[in-house]
């Protein structure tokens, strides 16, 4: 959970000083999720998630390099700085997806893949409270439950959606009743054992039985994005409370010290390693080579042929002779649709 909330805390950094470009959904707070969750299943089990990726990135097996260098668009990221803060991959993690939503059915479509192979592993599909009324969720909730497939439907409610709360965007935000015909079971998302708990219980149930819905109530401390103020729908004071009352961090550090499995000197120097391991991967983020331009056609099919070509693409095409061109296209346009040039 350091880890995560180390490196979270960083990629704001290097969003504010312009290394990372383009959205950042940063996960801040919602740590014992993603690390309970993965501490109650395998790495043959599969994932997939929305957008708000990086911790589930780094608990699928990413390293912190791979996930800072993804962030800032270099070659040694995990994507090869291709996909960014919302498109990132590893073996049996499945993104990292920027559509809201439609992460869900291709949840269930891996957990359909692994009944028809007759494994005994399950897809955990998770999305966000904004997402819970894309009608396509009720659709693979449906599909899911015809036929019984091993997918663990997560909500991570956060509270809040893009610039309003879930009890403005929801008429019932008791998100793990959805189901209707799947059954459902609530956790505190920001205690990383109950989290672990209802995992292993879900991951039984749905091997057995068919899908489930998983609501973790969890909480984002920064905003949806670096686009987000928060300022017309929260205040500093709510997040400030809910850090000092609940933060997955400091709760666990108390029950450690309480029980006597390591000493204040401990998990300090846990923070300090945790924060050099960070620090390090960022600094070397931000030096290392982005791709050459012809990888921009690259990695479109897997294992193209040799004599692959995109069709369109023509590498002896530079952006000086380009630009003429698109300029006389767009004009030709407008002049055809609104009559002028």
């Amino acid at each position: 959970m350091q880890i995560i909330r180390q490196m979270e805390t960083k990629a704001n950094e290097m969003y504010m000083e312009r290394v990372i470009r383009g959205f950042c959904h940063l996960y801040a707070g919602e740590e014992a999720v993603a690390v309970g969750m993965e501490h109650a299943i395998t790495k043959d089990d599969s994932v997939i998630t929305a957008y708000r990726a990086h911790g589930w990135t780094y608990m699928r097996g990413v390293s912190v390099l791979g996930v800072m260098a993804e962030l800032a668009g270099r070659a040694s990221g995990c994507a090869k700085g291709k996909g960014g803060s919302m498109h990132m991959y590893c073996t049996n993690f499945y993104g990292g997806n920027g559509i809201v939503g439609a992460q869900v059915p291709l949840g269930a479509g891996i957990a359909l893949a692994m009944k028809y192979s007759k494994k005994s592993n399950v897809c955990v599909t998770v999305y966000g409270d904004g997402a819970a009324n894309q009608g396509q969720i009720f659709e693979a909730f449906n599909m899911a439950k015809l036929l019984n497939l091993p997918c663990i439907f997560v909500c991570e409610n956060n509270i809040y959606g893009m610039g309003t709360s879930a009890e403005r965007a929801s008429a019932n935000t008791d998100f793990y009743k959805r189901g209707d015909y799947i059954p459902g079971i609530w956790v505190d998302g920001m205690d990383v054992l109950a989290v672990k708990s209802a995992t292993e219980f879900a991951k039984a149930f749905v091997l057995k039985n068919g899908p489930i819905l998983l609501e973790a109530d969890t909480y984002r401390y920064y905003g949806h994005s670096p686009a987000d103020t928060q300022a017309s729908y929260r205040f500093r004071e709510e997040v400030q409370e809910v850090r000092d009352k609940r933060d997955p961090i400091n709760q666990m550090k108390k029950r450690i010290l309480s029980a006597e499995l390591a000493t204040v000197d401990d998990l300090q120097n846990i923070d300090k390693e945790t924060g050099q391991e960070v620090k390090v991967a960022a600094e070397r983020s931000k030096v290392d080579p982005e791709l050459p331009v012809e990888e921009v056609f690259t990695n479109i099919y897997h294992q193209p042929p040799p004599d692959f070509h995109v069709r369109g693409c023509d590498p002896t095409i530079n952006a000086a002779t380009l630009k003429p061109v698109l300029k006389e296209r767009s004009s030709l346009f407008i002049e055809s649709v609104f009559g002028f040039n």
